[in-house]
């Protein structure tokens, strides 16, 4: 009987997989698809998530990323620089490369098969009919095992998505920028030497080139040849629990707010790696405490920012304030980017 099936070989599902194998226990991962997934993300890493990385011996190759640049439409902008170490830009495919290979280097193997059901047997879980102590679901927004334990959640009121495409150019900047308008944001981060990565996020029924529309500025500076547009959403994911008994929920899987910070992957690394920790010692009956523990900071930052900027006032605010307050914007960017604490 194996110990562990992990759903998902994403980031955080790879990332399980190699904190289990380090801890010595037998794992395979489940991914119906195959070559390297792409996704519509930032594609910037915090420094918190290079951080989990490199725990797990992964160094992705990209840019290096000093901070956050908040601009408005006349220009006006403020700069908060990371304190706890360069964050970095990086393509999802390159990251999905880097993580595969010390996948392969471990011996770890990939099943190109999604799990399908999942059963209770008291002591072990029948996974689609195979006996296993405990099954990771790190398969994404919309975690079909999460609907399969019973952990989905209401759906949100608001529906947020996010689209993302590549621009073959030079990076002007070290710093991901973060362009606001009356209804959308657009993150443009530096990803390799020549080409940027231009993410938006914005209300359901929304075009990229529409949204695009609102951020003049930006589009004169974008030159290059455009990849396609790639979705994804709504962002806002809601789970009643992070864990069912033998199965545990991490990252995306286990619930989302939204992309408006950036802190995504980090949190999900953070929570893989608690994950497999509460599986070693035999107690997955503590993984939903630490799992919270570790997002609840961000998710309360995110949640806030969500719902002010939601009101038109505090929207065309948000930027002068943060130039005229820029030691409050330093702190809560740093908040969100420091390295995910380790579970208790």
């Amino acid at each position: 009987m194996r110990d562990l099936v992990v759903a998902g070989g994403g980031p955080v599902g790879m990332a399980a997989a190699l904190h289990a194998h380090r801890a010595g226990l037998s794992v395979v991962v489940r991914e119906p698809r195959t070559g390297p997934i792409d996704k519509a993300c930032g594609e910037g890493l915090m420094p918190g998530a290079v951080a989990e990385l490199a725990r797990i011996g992964v160094h992705p190759r990209g840019r290096h990323l000093a901070g956050i640049h908040y601009l408005d439409g006349t220009g006006a902008g403020a700069t908060a620089r990371f304190t706890a170490g360069p964050g970095r830009g990086v393509r999802r495919t390159v990251l999905h490369d880097a993580l595969a290979q010390r996948l392969a280097e471990a011996g770890i193997a990939v099943e190109a098969r999604a799990v399908t059901d999942v059963g209770d047997a008291g002591d072990h879980l029948l996974v689609d009919g195979e006996p296993v102590r405990h099954l990771i679901a790190a398969d994404g927004l919309h975690s079909p095992v999460r609907r399969l334990v019973g952990l989905d959640g209401p759906p949100a009121t608001r529906r947020r998505f996010g689209q993302r495409c590549h621009v073959q150019q030079a990076p002007w900047t070290e710093l991901v920028e973060v362009h606001w308008s009356h209804r959308a944001e657009a993150y443009v981060t530096p990803v390799d030497d020549d080409l940027v990565g231009v993410a938006v996020l914005g209300e359901a029924g929304s075009r990229f080139d529409d949204l695009l529309d609102d951020f003049p500025r930006l589009r004169e500076r974008l030159t290059g040849a455009r990849t396609r547009v790639l979705g994804a959403g709504p962002l806002r994911q809601r789970a009643r629990a992070r864990s069912a008994g033998r199965v545990l929920l991490v990252g995306d899987a286990g619930g989302y707010v939204d992309a408006l910070t950036g802190e995504g992957i980090a949190l999900g690394l953070a929570q893989a790696r608690a994950a497999v920790a509460c599986l070693a010692a035999g107690r997955p009956d503590h993984y939903e405490a630490q799992a919270r523990r570790l997002v609840r900071r961000h998710e309360l930052l995110t949640l806030a920012l969500l719902r002010a900027t939601a009101h038109p006032p505090v929207r065309r605010g948000l930027v002068p304030a943060a130039t005229r307050l820029p030691w409050l914007f330093s702190a809560a960017v740093n908040q969100l980017a420091r390295p995910v604490g380790r579970p208790a």
